[in-house]
């Protein structure tokens, strides 16, 4: 056998082809260490004792730390402490199976922070180490739990939120829906998402919507629009919807808010809004009537003391009496309107005074049976042991007359009607009220009739055959006096109206009997000196030839101002009787200076309504216009002393 030489073995470590391999190790070797310095991630060997055995730059430059600090102590020492068991664990096993591995940790780095990597284990295989690669994902992280942040949101609002929201396609159908469709709607996901959402749109509706969101598509802008929904009671939802189209152009975003309480709010503010129109219209109206009846008072007043003073000169010519008397009809039906018109506006001058309403009924019983006739059965129906109530008398007789009549007319053909007085005990007013019901079996009222029934003029009666004052007057009156007028009706049922008026602690036995609205003198003339104030010439002259007519001596003045200068004179009076309204001065305005200058004088406010502030402290006699001249006479003997 041939046997090599040393220099054969030299000549052999010289052959080219061992000379070829040795440069292509030291390449390779030299390309390994240039991307062990290079690498972004972190490259090391370890033993499973915890040590670091060899470390890439990137341990620095990501953590900071120099490398003797790395390589000098245990790892354990830049491990968050909470990981330390569970990585311990996860090398035994790798040891023992001889498996690579992967986990994820958090590593101190020199400035106090933490940074998360994800490492690639592998063992060497007999050997009491590993080699492992860690990628620094701690960026990938926060962007990761910021999204799923935002995520989470985001279903939170999709759960959470009260408007509708829908992701939906162009065919007709929706993909998704929040719970608020159930919540809102009533229909469970699983029936919107089964059927086309044109389903559940207003018939009336469906065209405009679906044109609007083909047009969204074609131009790939929002659109908004409102429409009406069906829920699953059959009744339909006004909702308001943004609708915005995905970048896909397949599908879109749409969002609906419920507008049922918002248009519920808008109808209650229209109300709101008309009822104070109303209101206002109503507040003008009734200045403007009470006005004018003040007015129309004085004319009267005029009218009826001159008639009244023309039938004494010519009671002799039965002719010019029947003449004088229908004139004087005629005044006072007119005076009668006004009462009506003063009572709407609430200024009627009331004399209010506890009365037994039963006994004002019955006192009035025969003009009412004549006033219905004889083809309706007119019943009483009144209770014996109701309290007094605060009322005055004229005012009560004519509401009584006007609900009568009304009845009346409710009922052409005839038929029954019922007027009742009775108590009826509640904590306010403390004593309760006392009620006049008058009902009937008449045609009765719709539900729009009976809420314009006690509008001022209002009237279902043919022109010329009622002023649509009867009941605006009664609630006039029933608000001045603190109570009220209820009504109820039905058409075919009849009407049933409802006078309540303050009840107090007095019985029947503790009234004083009803007064007639006038009081005759004792027969006995006397002549008295009486200072007369009126701004209105007419009324003036009309009301000073009454009182010389009664043979009294009578000084006229026009205003507040005059009759002062007349009372700061010698003149000597025994009555002052004065008008309230008048300018500059009115008649309470001269009570009070005429009381400074003659403290004992008395005085008479002749007035058209109840103008007087209500803490008016003088306390004066009032004579209500239009007045008569045994009217002017009773009063003035009830206040002057003979």
């Amino acid at each position: 056998m041939h046997r090599r030489t040393p220099d054969a073995l030299t000549e052999d470590a010289r052959d080219p082809s061992t000379a070829s391999v040795d440069a292509e190790l030291v390449a390779r070797t030299a390309e390994r260490d240039r991307l062990w310095d290079l690498s972004p991630d972190l490259l090391t060997v370890v033993d499973y004792s915890g040590r670091l055995l060899r470390i890439n730059p990137s341990w620095m430059r990501v953590l900071g730390h120099d490398e003797d600090f790395l390589l000098s102590g245990d790892y354990d020492r830049i491990l968050h402490s909470e990981e330390v068991p569970r990585i311990r664990a996860l090398l035994i096993q790798m040891k023992t199976t001889q498996r690579p591995t992967r986990l994820q940790n958090r590593m101190l780095t020199s400035d106090g922070t933490w940074r998360t990597f994800v490492w690639t284990l592998s063992p060497e295989p007999g050997e009491d180490r590993f080699y492992g690669i860690g990628r620094d994902v701690t960026d990938e992280q926060r962007q990761a739990d910021a999204l799923a942040a935002r995520t989470a949101e985001r279903d939170q609002l999709w759960t959470l939120s009260a408007d509708m929201l829908a992701r939906a396609d162009y065919t007709g159908m929706m993909l998704a829906v929040s719970p608020a469709w159930n919540r809102l709607l009533g229909f469970s996901e699983g029936e919107l998402l089964s059927r086309p959402y044109s389903d559940f749109m207003h018939p009336d509706d469906t065209e405009e919507t679906l044109a609007a969101l083909v047009r969204m598509g074609e131009t790939g802008s929002p659109v908004r629009f409102e429409n009406r929904i069906l829920t699953s009671r059959g009744d339909y939802k006004p909702i308001g919807w943004t609708v915005v189209p995905d970048p896909d152009g397949d599908t879109f975003i749409a969002i609906g808010r419920d507008f049922t309480e918002a248009r519920q709010r808008e109808d209650d503010l229209k109300q709101m809004q008309s009822a104070l129109l109303q209101s206002q219209k109503l507040e003008a109206l009734g200045q403007l009537t009470g006005g004018v009846a003040h007015d129309f008072n004085n004319l009267l007043t005029a009218v009826m003391s001159n008639l009244d003073l023309l039938s004494k000169r010519l009671a002799g010519d039965a002719r010019a009496a029947r003449l004088i008397d229908g004139a004087m009809q005629g005044a006072q039906r007119g005076a009668t309107l006004t009462q009506r018109m003063l009572a709407f506006a609430r200024r009627q001058d009331l004399t209010v005074e506890p009365r037994n309403l039963a006994h004002l009924v019955e006192r009035a019983e025969g003009l009412l049976r004549q006033s219905v006739g004889n083809r309706i059965d007119l019943r009483l129906d009144l209770s014996r042991s109701v309290p007094l109530a605060l009322v005055d008398d004229n005012q009560f007789d004519l509401a009584l007359l006007n609900l009568v009549l009304n009845a009346r007319d409710a009922m052409p053909a005839g038929g029954t009607m019922t007027v009742c007085v009775d108590h009826h005990p509640s904590e306010q007013p403390q004593h309760g009220h006392v009620r006049l019901i008058v009902s009937d079996t008449g045609h009765g009222m719709d539900p729009e009739t009976l809420d314009k029934a006690t509008q001022p003029f209002f009237t279902t009666k043919g022109v010329g055959k009622g002023s649509g004052l009867g009941l605006s007057m009664i609630h006039g009156l029933a608000l001045q006096l603190n109570g009220q007028l209820r009504l109820e009706s039905a058409v075919g049922r009849g009407t049933r109206a409802e006078l309540w008026l303050p009840a107090t602690e007095m019985t029947a036995t503790d009234a004083q009997p009803a007064t007639s609205c006038t009081v005759a003198g004792n027969g006995a003339t006397r002549s008295l000196r009486i200072l007369m104030v009126d701004d209105d010439a007419l009324i003036a002259m009309s009301t000073v030839d009454m009182l010389e007519d009664l043979g009294h001596a009578v000084t006229s003045a026009y205003s507040g101002t005059k009759a002062l200068d007349i009372l700061r004179s010698e003149a000597v009076f025994d009555l002052l009787i004065t008008d309230f309204s008048m300018p500059r001065m009115n008649g309470g305005q001269l009570a009070r200076e005429a009381r400074k200058l003659r403290p004992t004088l008395p005085i008479l406010l002749a007035t058209g309504y109840a103008e007087l502030p209500e803490d008016d402290d003088l306390r004066l006699p009032r004579l209500a216009k239009p007045y008569l001249q045994q009217q002017l006479q009773a009063e003035i003997d009830r206040i002057v002393p003979r």
